[in-house]
C-alpha cells in the first residue's frame, strides 16, 4: 500500500531535503527512522526538494509498505506517527501518516505549492535565524507591482539556477505578493511594536504556483529587492523575465528566511 507522510522541519542544520552523499538531509533522516521501525528498507519520495537551510511548515512524502494492522486507526497510522516522532530528531516533526490510493504521488499529484519568504527592515536579535534582515529602505508598493507581473508570464528561465537539467522552465504562478506582518499575525517571530512606528518593518512574500524551478523563489525575491531599492525599474523587471537569462536577474537570497508553507492535492 501507499502512504503519505505530512511533516514539517527546521532546515537550519540540513543540506536540504534530498539525500546528499556528504551531508545530512531531511529525507535521509526520515528514511533511516522508517527503515528501523518497519525493519525493512524504505524509500520515500518527497513532493519537492528544498535547498540547504530552507524550512518547511508542510512537506509531503510517500512510501510503499505493508504495515501491520495494529498501527492503523481511523485511516491514520497513529501508532507509527508516535513512534516515528520519538525517533526523529527534534527539528523534524511528523503530523500525519495516511493511506492513499496507489496512484497518488507526493510530487506529481500535487496541484500547488506555496512558499513564504520573510524580511525585516529592522535589526532584531530574535528573528535573525528565520528572517532576512536588511538596512535598506524598500518600496514594498513598487515590489508588489513587480510581483503582480509574475502572474502574467509562464516561462521563468531567468530565475532558474544555471546548469540544471530541467526539462521545462514553465510554471503557472497563481499568487505573488508582499504582505506586512502586524502584531495579530503569526509569522516566524512576533514583531516588536514600537510606539510611533507607522510603517510595518516585518514583511513576507507569498508565492503560489503549480511547480517551482530550482532556486526560483530566492531568485525572484532577490530581483524584487532590486526593484524595492529603486535599482531596477518595473520595465527592467519585465525585461529580465522576457530575456530568460539568469545573469540579468537579482542575486539569490539566503535560504534561512524561506519556508515551504503548503502543498495542495486534488
Amino acid at each position: 500500500m501507499r502512504y503519505f507522510i505530512h511533516l514539517s522541519y527546521d532546515g537550519t542544520r540540513y543540506h536540504g531535503w534530498q539525500i546528499q552523499p556528504n551531508g545530512i538531509s531531511v529525507e535521509g533522516e526520515v528514511e533511516r527512522c522508517l527503515t528501523t521501525l518497519l525493519r525493512t528498507p524504505v524509500d520515500i519520495v518527497g513532493a519537492g526538494r528544498t535547498d540547504a537551510g530552507v524550512h518547511a511548515r508542510h512537506m509531503v512524502a510517500h512510501f510503499d509498505a505493508e504495515l501491520p494492522e495494529l498501527v492503523c486507526r481511523d485511516g491514520r497510522i497513529s501508532t507509527l506517527e508516535f513512534r516515528l516522532n520519538r525517533m526523529l530528531p527534534p527539528d523534524i516533526t511528523v503530523h500525519k501518516i495516511e493511506a492513499v490510493a496507489d496512484d497518488m504521488h507526493a510530487r506529481f499529484s500535487a496541484t500547488s505549492r506555496t512558499y513564504h519568504y520573510y524580511i525585516s527592515t529592522r535589526r532584531s536579535p530574535f528573528s535573525r535565524q528565520y528572517v532576512w534582515q536588511t538596512h535598506y529602505d524598500l518600496d514594498f508598493q513598487l515590489m508588489n507591482e513587480a510581483a503582480a507581473m509574475l502572474m502574467t508570464y509562464t516561462d521563468f528561465a531567468c530565475f532558474c539556477k544555471s546548469h540544471t537539467d530541467v526539462k521545462t522552465t514553465l510554471c503557472d504562478v497563481m499568487e505573488a505578493r508582499w504582505i506586512p506582518i502586524d502584531s495579530n499575525v503569526i509569522g516566524p517571530v512576533q514583531p516588536l511594536v514600537i510606539a510611533g512606528q507607522e510603517e510595518p518593518t516585518e514583511w513576507f512574500f507569498r508565492i503560489k504556483a503549480n511547480r517551482f524551478l530550482r532556486n526560483m523563489v530566492r531568485a525572484v525575491v532577490g530581483t524584487l529587492v532590486e526593484v524595492g531599492r529603486h535599482r531596477m525599474t518595473l520595465e527592467e523587471f519585465r525585461e529580465v523575465i522576457e530575456g530568460r537569462k539568469r545573469t540579468r536577474a537579482g542575486e539569490s537570497m539566503p535560504g534561512n528566511a524561506l519556508f515551504l508553507e503548503r502543498i495542495e492535492y486534488k
